[in-house]
Parts: C-alpha cells; sequence; structure tokens
C-alpha cells in the first residue's frame, strides 16, 4: 500500500479492534501516515487523544429478529453499540481541540438484510450516534461514520467464500468487485484527518456504488 503523506505526524489515534480485518488496515494507515497508534488499550494514552476510530463488532447470528434469543439480542447491543458509547466516554476527556472519532457501521445499517438483520439494525443505531455525539462534542470534536460495503474479511467468510453468493454481490456493486480493507482504512483516514475538518455528523458509504440510500 503506497500512502503519500504524514496527516497524522505528532497525533495520537486508538483503533479498536485492530488485530485483523478492517480495524488492522485502519491501524496501519494511520500509522503509515505518522500516527502513534494505541491498539485497544485502556492504559496506553500518550498523555491526550487526537483520533478514535470504533471499530468492534459481532454478528453471532442469522436468525430472524424475532427468533433471535435475548443472550443474542444482548451481545449485539453491548460489542455493536454500548462498546462505542463507554469507548467515548471514557476518551473524550482526552480528545484535544480539533480531534476526530470515527465510527464503522455497514451498508446493512440502510437495509438490513435477511440474515444480517439484527446486525444491520445495531449498524443503524451509529448512524444515530454520529448525529447525536457529532452535536454534542462539537465544535472541538468531529464525529463521521463509515458504512463499508462488502469486504473479505474473516468475519465476512460466510457472505464472500461461497463463489456464487460472492458473484451476486460483486453484481450488485457499480464497480463490480468487493471492496478490500484498504478502501475502507483510506475513507476513515480522511474523515479522521484535517482533510475533512468541515466534516461532521456525516456517514460516507464506501460500497462501490452498491444501492444504500437517495
Amino acid at each position: 500500500m503506497e500512502v503519500k503523506g504524514k496527516r497524522f505526524e505528532g497525533k495520537v489515534a486508538i483503533v479498536t479492534a485492530s488485530t485483523q480485518g478492517i480495524g488492522f488496515s485502519i491501524a496501519e494507515r494511520l500509522g503509515l501516515e505518522g500516527a502513534a497508534v494505541v491498539i485497544s488499550s485502556r492504559r496506553q494514552k500518550y498523555g491526550k487523544i487526537d483520533v478514535i476510530v470504533s471499530n468492534a463488532a459481532a454478528n453471532p447470528s442469522v436468525d430472524g429478529i424475532l427468533e433471535t434469543k435475548e443472550s443474542v439480542l444482548d451481545k449485539l447491543w453491548e460489542i455493536n453499540v454500548k462498546a462505542t458509547i463507554l469507548l467515548l466516554q471514557d476518551g473524550a476527556p482526552h480528545l484535544k481541540e480539533g480531534s476526530s472519532v470515527v465510527f464503522i457501521s455497514s451498508i446493512a445499517a440502510f437495509q438490513p438484510p435477511r440474515g444480517l438483520s439484527m446486525y444491520g439494525v445495531t449498524k443503524t443505531a451509529l448512524l444515530g450516534l454520529t448525529k447525536a455525539l457529532a452535536a454534542e462534542m462539537a465544535p472541538n470534536t468531529r464525529v463521521n461514520c463509515v458504512a463499508p460495503g462488502f469486504v473479505q474479511t474473516r468475519f465476512a467468510d460466510f457472505l464472500t467464500t461461497d463463489k456464487s453468493r460472492r458473484k451476486a454481490l460483486e453484481e450488485r456493486t457499480l464497480l463490480g468487485r468487493l471492496g478490500t480493507t484498504q478502501d475502507m482504512a483510506a475513507a476513515a483516514a480522511y474523515l479522521a484527518s484535517d482533510d475533512a475538518s468541515y466534516i461532521t455528523g456525516e456517514t460516507l458509504v464506501v460500497a462501490g456504488g452498491m444501492p444504500s440510500r437517495l
């Protein structure tokens, strides 16, 4: 991955769920652009925080919403939504002026698909959380969101390893391919950087033209 420029030189970034997949690529991208990256650590805070990327997510069930067990509902809520709120409650006092928060949602937030319905609903909640926290944390901190399309990661193996299912997903995109973790990292880095200094409360869909919203 060729990266030009050091938009995060001297800045400190926290990226959650960053040992693999999209989170890893985001942490790598921010690091390549000069950031000191904290990998999901509560202690290692460098005295300040400039960027927080909340990426943790789980999808423990493919059941319909009305068939989903309460324990699974709790897990979805706690990992996909509540953990993000708790992270910001911990991190907000350390955010400096001009800081940025980026949530990782999903294209499933706009039209939760069968098999991902409750997961999609929790990702819809992140769209609302983006709006609410953008207002609450302004003007010193910007809050934005990336909504990835389908990306080939271990998390999405059940969707992307079956050839016919993968082909169907590719055909739904205008660009004719699945996304990469680097595509998502580039979008997150843009929103986190000063290049997006007049953007807050927004969700950037990164899905190769897959239908999401008008």
